[in-house]
């Protein structure tokens, strides 16, 4: 069946057409009038951040560490003789501060005076010897002189009577003056020969007599260490020497620790050891190695502290030497610090003496590095940092550290001077946003005062 509308005639059906294309044009018409809805853009947001402005400072590379006091010297006193304590110092007891050559105590001498004194007797008999056999050569000297010039009349004698022998001069007498003149001659012979002997005896009784002279010298030594005096100003350890007490030689009577010197150890990593050295320095170890050229590639000044409750105490001290090994440990380098005086700066009740056995703080301060950009180290992202360029639009820029120390880095490349550098953690760090920078300036002063070496690391 078919619908309603195909049923009217043709003409009816073309009547509906003018109504809708009427309705076709005006809506046409509204929509090419009607006015397009203008997009509005977002603004762009800018993130705040503490920034400071980048300025070269004076470094002064510091190393703080830790070590126990110690004397530099310990004298360790020993009895060199045996022998019974007579005498002993009133101080002579731990604790005890005594000065250089002060006697501590004394042990009987009287064995050793004994020695001394038979022993220079002896040198008097050696040279009293010597010298009997000096005039004994000089009286035989004189007498062989009358002897020759004996033998020499005889001779004369025989002479004159064998050219007479054929006239006047019988055989009788001849002989008789030969065994003259061979007796003279053996008188002669005899004492050439006695003063030939007395050379070798007074040889001998030298020898002799330097025997006695070295073993006088030791007894004289001997004797000299029955009094034992104090090497160095020094204060003295447990000791229970008294009166009356016999002594060996070797036993050790008790220790002393030296007052003009005290040392400690520090333990410093070997990369804080290298950053105490001059960049410009190049320093390589001659053939051979000694302490000045160690000190001279390690030129520091030292300072080292002790706190104790409500009161701290200063010394300037010295690099000493290097320990001749590293720590197995803690990986770590023995630098060897010294304090001359250390009990002059005493102040009873305020100010004590650098004793033994006091834990110190050693600060190591090498030769300063000028004009170097420093920054905080927390300023510092994986290798990079942020700045604000001149359109005020974040940065990241790639730096390379020459060292870091207590709070802040110090720069060899990455930053000029004058830069704003963000310090501020900024997550997400996003190249190119927009940045409303704020001067952090005390954070600023307090970097720069460390990077000075004001304060504490």
């Amino acid at each position: 069946m078919k619908p309603a509308l195909l049923r009217w005639p043709l003409a009816r059906r073309l009547l509906f057409v003018p109504p809708v294309m009427l309705g076709v044009g005006v809506v046409a018409l509204l929509a090419t009038q009607r006015e397009v809805p203008q997009r509005k853009g977002t603004p762009e947001v800018s993130r705040a951040a503490r920034v400071i402005e980048v300025a070269p400072v004076d470094v002064a590379p510091r190393v703080m560490a830790h070590g126990v006091a110690r004397p530099a010297d310990i004298w360790r006193a020993v009895a060199e003789v045996q022998g019974r304590v007579i005498e002993v110092h009133p101080e002579l007891a731990a604790g005890g501060l005594l000065e250089r050559g002060e006697t501590l105590l004394k042990i009987d001498p009287t064995e050793y005076e004994l020695a001394s004194a038979q022993l220079q007797a002896d040198l008097n008999q050696v040279a009293s010897q010597i010298h009997e056999l000096e005039t004994q050569r000089e009286n035989e000297q004189g007498l062989l002189k009358i002897e020759e010039q004996s033998l020499r009349t005889t001779q004369q004698e025989l002479a004159r009577l064998e050219s007479l022998h054929r006239r006047s001069v019988s055989d009788t007498q001849l002989d008789q003056q030969r065994r003259v003149v061979l007796a003279q001659e053996h008188n002669v012979k005899r004492m050439e020969n006695s003063l030939k002997i007395i050379p070798e005896k007074i040889k001998t009784l030298q020898a002799v007599r330097q025997i006695k002279e070295a073993a006088l010298k030791q007894a004289e030594l001997n004797l000299a260490k029955t009094v034992l005096k104090a090497p160095m100003d020094c204060q003295l350890g447990p000791t229970q020497v008294q009166v009356g007490q016999f002594v060996t030689a070797g036993e050790v009577l008790f220790e002393a620790h030296g007052t003009q010197v005290a040392e400690i150890e520090a333990q410093v990593p070997p990369a804080q050891v290298r950053n105490l050295m001059a960049p410009a320095q190049s320093f390589r170890l001659p053939m051979t190695v000694s302490t000045q050229t160690v000190r001279k590639a390690l030129d520091v000044e030292v300072k080292v502290r002790l706190r104790a409750g409500d009161y701290s105490a200063e010394w300037k001290g010295r690099f000493s030497r290097l320990r001749e090994k590293m720590d197995p440990q803690t990986r770590t380098v023995g630098l060897v610090v010294a304090v001359d005086r250390p009990y002059e700066k005493a102040v009873p009740g305020q100010r004590p003496p650098l004793l033994a056995g006091a834990f110190c703080e050693v600060e190591l301060r090498g030769p300063p590095r000028r004009k170097r950009i420093v920054i905080p180290r927390s300023a510092l992202h994986g290798g990079e940092v942020y700045v604000v360029n001149d359109e005020g639009r974040l940065e990241r820029r790639p730096v390379e550290v020459e060292f870091a120390q207590g709070d802040f880095l110090c720069l060899q490349s990455g930053l000029t001077a004058g830069e704003t550098l963000i310090v501020s953690d900024i997550t997400p760090a996003i190249e190119g946003m927009l940045i409303e920078p704020t001067l952090d300036q005390e954070l600023r002063r307090a970097i720069t005062a460390e990077a000075a070496g004001m304060g504490e690391l």
